[in-house]
C-alpha cells in the first residue's frame, strides 16, 4: 500500500476555497505522537484541547471543532477509533467522544510500516505540510506538533516535488524584480554583495487552495512580514491598502514600527508593467486567513 498517496489524498471538504485544515492537522499531530510514542493510543478527552488550539492556531479564522477529524479521519483508511464498548467511532458529538472513552491512533498498517521504515514519518510530514500549508509556516508547525523537519525541506513524488508546482526559484526571481527588490509592506530592501537577503515571494491565494504561481498571486515580503501575512496578523483591503489584525497584541515600540504602524498604508509596488495583485485572491486570504477585524486605521498612518 502507498501510504504517501493515501495520506496525499485525504478527503476534505471543500467549497470555494474555503479552508478545512482539520484532517491534515490530527495527521500531523498523530505523526508527532508516534514519534514520540510508537504504541500509544490518543483519547478523545485527553488530546482535545491541543487539537483545538492546533486548529485556532492553524486552522481557518472561523470557530471549528477538533471532534470532526477525530471521526472522519477514520473514512480516509490511515486512522483508526475504538470506545470502551469497543472498535469503531461513536460520531463526531464531542460529548460522546468523550463519554465513551473514544481512543484514536494511526491505522495499525501505517504504523507497520512506520516501524519498518521510520524515514517514512519525516516524507509524510512534509507532505502533509507541503499540500496544504505555505512554506513560512512549516518550522513553526512541525515544533508545535513535536516533529523535527529535515534540513533539505526535500519533497515527494516521483519526480520529487509536488506535482504542478512551479519551479521555486523561477517564480521568486519574477516577484523580486516586479517588486524591486523591496518588502512590499516595509520597504525593506537588504543585500549581501548583489544578494538580497531576508526577501520572499509570499503567495496571496495559498497554492493548496487554488492559488496560481503567478506575479498576480505574489508579493515581494521581507521574512517578518510573510510570516505575519501567512499568519492573518497583516492582511489588504480592497483598495491594496494594508490592514492589521484587532486580535494582535504588540505593546513595544518595535511591534508599533514594524507591524501596528502599518495599519492603512498603500503596498510598496509592483512596479509599471507588472501585474498587481487579484482582487479575488486578496477576498481569499480576507476570508480565510485573516485573523477577525481589522484595526481602524489612526490619522498619522493614514495620512
Amino acid at each position: 500500500m502507498d501510504w504517501l498517496e493515501r495520506v496525499g489524498r485525504l478527503r476534505q471538504w471543500a467549497r470555494g476555497g474555503v479552508r478545512a485544515p482539520h484532517k491534515p492537522l490530527l495527521m500531523l499531530y498523530a505523526l508527532g505522537r508516534f514519534r514520540r510514542d510508537p504504541g500509544g493510543t490518543m483519547r478523545y478527552s485527553e488530546v482535545e484541547q491541543d487539537l483545538r488550539e492546533l486548529l485556532a492556531d492553524y486552522g481557518p479564522p472561523r470557530p471549528t471543532s477538533p471532534a470532526y477529524p477525530f471521526h472522519h479521519l477514520v473514512s480516509d483508511g490511515v486512522w483508526e477509533v475504538r470506545t470502551d464498548l469497543g472498535d469503531g467511532s461513536p460520531g463526531t458529538g464531542v460529548q460522546v467522544l468523550r463519554e465513551s472513552g473514544a481512543r484514536g491512533q494511526l491505522a495499525a498498517g501505517l504504523r507497520a510500516e512506520l516501524d519498518a521504515d521510520p524515514a517514512l514519518l519525516g516524507r509524510l510530514a512534509r507532505l502533509l505540510l507541503e499540500v496544504h500549508f505555505p512554506p513560512s509556516l512549516h518550522d513553526d508547525l512541525a515544533a508545535a506538533v513535536g516533529l523535527e523537519l529535515e534540513p533539505d525541506g526535500g519533497m515527494l513524488g516521483a519526480a520529487g516535488r509536488v506535482p504542478g508546482r512551479r519551479r521555486a526559484g523561477e517564480l521568486r526571481q519574477q516577484v523580486l524584480v516586479a517588486y524591486e527588490y523591496r518588502c512590499a509592506f516595509c520597504g525593506f530592501d537588504g543585500a549581501i554583495g548583489r544578494v538580497p537577503v531576508g526577501l520572499e515571494a509570499a503567495h496571496v491565494r495559498w497554492w493548496a487552495f487554488q492559488g496560481p504561481d503567478e506575479v498576480a498571486n505574489c508579493m515581494c515580503l521581507c521574512s517578518l512580514h510573510h510570516k505575519l501575512f501567512d499568519r492573518g496578523v497583516l492582511g489588504l483591503d480592497v483598495g491594496r491598502r494594508i490592514t492589521v489584525s484587532r486580535e494582535f497584541v504588540g505593546r513595544g515600540t518595535a511591534a508599533r514600527a514594524q507591524v501596528l504602524d502599518l495599519s492603512g498604508r498603500d503596498l510598496i509596488g509592483p512596479q509599471t508593467g507588472s501585474d498587481g495583485i487579484a482582487a479575488a485572491h486578496i477576498a481569499w486570504h480576507t476570508a480565510q486567513v485573516f485573523r477577525g477585524e481589522p484595526r481602524a486605521v489612526e490619522c498619522s498612518a493614514a495620512g
